[in-house]
């Protein structure tokens, strides 16, 4: 069997600082620090109508709370990555950290649309340093192999379960609070995770800093923010308007200008040895789909609950914990004992098929569905599954990395997700508005007709997320490389910062 070989020696060369006797303690700064990011992809969409009748802006306006966030945080990522490894990961990770607590203290305290909006596009660029910094902290502090696939089967059943903890924490504190907490919780994240981040992180500026490749980060920054954007409009325009395609083809061709580009410079900001690893790429992949696949639980499910089943706030995100429960669980037995013992090739794809299968139970819910019966298993299904991909690919995909490389690869595992989500919104939201729109036709509008289109709908989003799975069983089935990981130990330890 083909072996493939990850890891560090546990011999500390001169230079390189030994392992920090705190490392579980970097776990759980780093691990808080995420969930605070994650928590803000989804904690304010339960919180939004409130916030919009609090204001007074209208559905139109709406989206951009959401939105802002998203563009800032996708198409900085890649100069947040590259910033870590420039100017030291810790000094990075504590800026993005008190960033972050300001910018939402700021979204909180907002008196109109113009300012929760700029605190939210804050708190996406601030996320934008701190998301990739906590990353690859991560992959340079644990190098020991069993040490290694605990913490990230920590960090990934965070990064995977963190949409679904957000809905049920902004239910809670909208409807036991107010809206703003749904920001202002951030500063109580934020200030453990600084005080923790700057008594047990090591830091400094790097011996070596590589230089910053400027035209490349113009490209990809202004590439990345046209991708977003074209998305975010495709929810609220047609896809034949100029606003859609016209950004996405300028996103499009601008990444594409950054990728040739990148075959050039001298100091290229996304080396292309970060991802012509065949593990790796797979595993960016994976990340990618995911986040688009994912969608089709968080959204569309939060509002057959709320809309068709009449939950409230809280029982909707209460209804989330059993598929973060499964998650949770299956991410540590896939990082753990799957990955090392039999590789990433049967239990990646297997995590996508699983996933799949619990999209398609969920195509058959109507408005009599149960709970027990019906949600239930289709959420268990779909948590496993995502606890054999989520964690391992994202171990994977920082995996072998050089030091000097480690922020740009947490960061471009970062943006794999975020641009996952924004096409999974986009085009998901558009394909059921589509199939409501064609359920109608014909049809009188009566109140029963339309809980009926809105159930077409969803179903539809469903079929084409447990697609999207599918897609990524197929890719990772092929990309994988075959055989178990073990540790190489001629490789070279990674600088712990």
């Amino acid at each position: 069997m083909t072996q493939t070989t990850v890891g560090a020696r546990t011999d500390t060369p001169s230079g390189v600082e030994p392992a920090s006797t705190h490392r579980w303690w970097v776990l759980a700064v780093i691990a808080l620090a995420q969930l605070m990011v994650v928590l803000d992809s989804t904690v304010m969409n339960i919180a939004l109508p409130s916030a919009q009748h609090a204001l007074g802006f209208n559905d139109s306006d709406r989206q951009w709370v959401i939105t802002a966030y998203s563009l800032a945080f996708g198409s900085l990522l890649l100069i947040g990555g590259r910033l870590a490894d420039l100017i030291g990961r810790k000094t990075v990770f504590l800026i993005g950290v008190a960033g972050f607590a300001i910018a939402s203290a700021l979204a909180g305290a907002a008196g109109n649309f113009e300012v929760l909006v700029i605190g939210r596009a804050l708190q996406g660029m601030f996320g934008a340093l701190l998301a990739p910094a906590a990353l690859s902290l991560l992959n340079t502090t644990f190098t020991d192999a069993k040490e290694r696939a605990k913490a990230f089967g920590i960090y990934g059943a965070i990064a995977g379960a963190g949409g679904g903890l957000g809905l049920l924490l902004g239910g809670l504190l909208t409807e036991h609070l107010s809206w703003r907490w749904t920001l202002y919780v951030n500063l109580v994240f934020a200030v453990i995770a600084f005080i923790g981040g700057l008594s047990v992180l090591k830091g400094g500026a790097p011996a070596a800093r590589p230089k910053l490749d400027i035209p490349g980060t113009l490209l990809v920054t202004v590439g990345l923010f046209g991708l977003v954007y074209g998305f975010s409009n495709a929810e609220t325009h047609h896809w034949s308007s100029v606003m859609t395609w016209g950004f996405l083809a300028a996103g499009g061709l601008l990444i594409a200008a950054f990728g040739w580009w990148q075959t050039r410079a001298s100091h290229p900001l996304l080396p292309l040895r970060v991802l012509f690893d065949r593990n790796r790429g797979a595993s960016f992949l994976a990340v990618g789909i995911s986040g688009a696949g994912m969608f089709g639980v968080f959204l569309f499910l939060t509002y057959y609950l709320q809309v068709s089943l009449h939950y409230s706030p809280v029982s909707t995100g209460l209804a989330f914990l059993p598929m973060i429960g499964a998650l949770i669980v299956t991410a540590q037995i896939s990082t753990i004992v799957l990955i090392p013992r039999i590789g990433p090739k049967p239990v990646v794809p297997l995590g996508m098929g699983l996933a799949a299968a619990g999209m398609v139970l969920l195509t058959g819910l109507n408005l009599n569905s149960g709970y027990a019966t019906a949600v239930l298993p289709a959420l268990l299904i779909s948590g496993f599954g995502l606890g054999l991909v989520m964690p391992p690919a994202m171990s994977l995909a920082t995996d072998r990395i050089d030091p000097a490389d480690a922020g740009i690869a947490s960061a471009t595992v970062n943006t794999m997700q975020q641009i996952g989500g924004s096409i999974g919104t986009a085009l998901l939201n558009t394909l059921a508005s589509s199939a409501a729109t064609s359920y109608l036709a014909g049809r009188v509008p009566s109140p029963a007709a339309l809980a009926q289109a809105q159930l077409h709908s969803y179903s539809t989003a469903y079929w084409w997320s447990a697609g999207f799975f599918v897609v990524g069983l197929v890719l990772t089935g092929v990309l994988y490389r075959r055989g178990r990981i073990s540790v190489d130990p001629d490789a070279p330890a990674a600088v712990h910062m």
